[in-house]
């Protein structure tokens, strides 16, 4: 089986792909639906899935133009009134003469043969063109910089904003150094992630996206290999199909584990579930 001609790559499927190429196979290629919950207790779990998907909603909102008291109102009463007064501190963008604000904005580019697609949750650009990618994320503790920086994400994104994005700027072609991303966490305002970026990350994104995606549309049924890191299979739905394991993960664990200083394993993405509800 191989990947219809007309499959979209985007920042979680590619993700699901190094995280485990098994997974990868099960849900794009074979599109198997399997009913297990990703991890307990599983009130909490969709609690944290919806109010991901709330804020996302609310912060999009507000940049179409909502009164800013009655989105307040909004999130207080959904117990999430703390994180849209951090939010204020992002809100302040929207009085900057000269900058033009995309919420919400997608973009997509070809390499080679294949589509890679993203959403951005805000692209602001000024009138000297440089421009910056915010994404918004309501995990509860803050990811080691390190491993933000290995993912999918973060070099997907600023890599099609450049190799697609020019018309959005007002000075036309975008520079990789007038490019730069920012993750910002509702529960951490004063500590963003800012990642700059140039023309040799670009030149290593385009290599790394171009194999990345060669390597999934050549791959063979039998060369989508599980994970070896079994850790991983605690919060992932195939954990009973492939032999993995029953019992869902706690989501406290994953919190203190795969989020720790040295940890780069498998995470649940509430922001990207929040995106897909969105």
């Amino acid at each position: 089986m191989k990947l219809a001609p007309d499959f979209l790559f985007n920042q979680g499927n590619l993700q699901d792909f190094v995280d485990c190429r098994r997974r990868f196979w099960l849900r794009y290629i074979r599109k198997l639906a399997w009913p297990a919950i990703p991890s307990e207790p599983v009130l909490e779990n969709e609690q944290q899935v919806q109010l991901g998907a709330l804020f996302h909603r609310l912060a999009h909102q507000y940049w179409l133009g909502l009164p800013a008291n009655r989105l307040q109102a909004i999130a207080e009463e959904a117990q999430i009134g703390e994180w849209w007064l951090h939010f204020n501190t992002i809100a302040k963008l929207k009085d900057q003469h000269g900058l033009v604000l995309y919420p919400e904005i997608n973009l997509s580019t070809k390499l080679d043969s294949a589509s890679l697609v993203g959403k951005f949750d805000l692209l602001a650009i000024a009138t000297d063109g440089q421009a910056t990618l915010y994404d918004w994320k309501t995990s509860r503790k803050r990811p080691p910089s390190q491993w933000l920086h290995q993912r999918v994400q973060t070099r997907l994104y600023p890599f099609l904003l450049v190799h697609a994005g020019s018309y959005l700027s007002q000075v036309g072609s975008l520079l990789p150094e007038q490019v730069s991303m920012a993750y910002w966490f509702v529960a951490f305002p004063d500590r963003p992630e800012w990642i700059p970026y140039n023309q040799a990350q670009f030149q290593a994104d385009e290599s790394y996206l171009r194999e990345l995606v060669e390597t999934i549309r050549t791959f063979d049924d039998a060369d989508f290999h599980q994970t070896i890191d079994e850790n991983k299979c605690a919060y992932c739905i195939y954990r009973s199909l492939c032999e993995r394991g029953v019992k869902a993960g706690q989501l406290a664990e994953l919190e203190d584990t795969d989020l720790a200083s040295d940890g780069f394993g498998f995470s649940i993405d509430f922001d990207q579930i929040s995106e897909i509800l969105f």
